[in-house]
């Protein structure tokens, strides 16, 4: 296989790639999950799923009173 025929047989799944890269580093830099300051790895874990589960409350809130879900540091304004 060429370089040429691999580049054309992914070439359909660049733009989900870079979304979903682009989306992976906004969450890392929201969630700060390089720099923690968790002891074990439960710890970690918990940290992230209080911050997803809060960024889904945050999400919902928007969704309710009809308002773009992706901003969510005016949910509670």
């Amino acid at each position: 296989m060429t370089l040429a025929s691999s580049y054309l047989r992914f070439a359909p799944f660049r733009k989900a790639r870079k979304r979903v890269e682009t989306l992976f580093s906004l969450l890392d830099d929201q969630f700060m999950v390089f720099c923690n300051y968790a002891k074990q790895q439960v710890g970690l874990f918990a940290r992230i799923i209080s911050k997803v589960s809060a960024m889904t409350v945050l999400q919902y809130i928007n969704f309710i009173n009809n308002k773009p879900i992706g901003r969510i540091k005016y949910a509670l304004v």
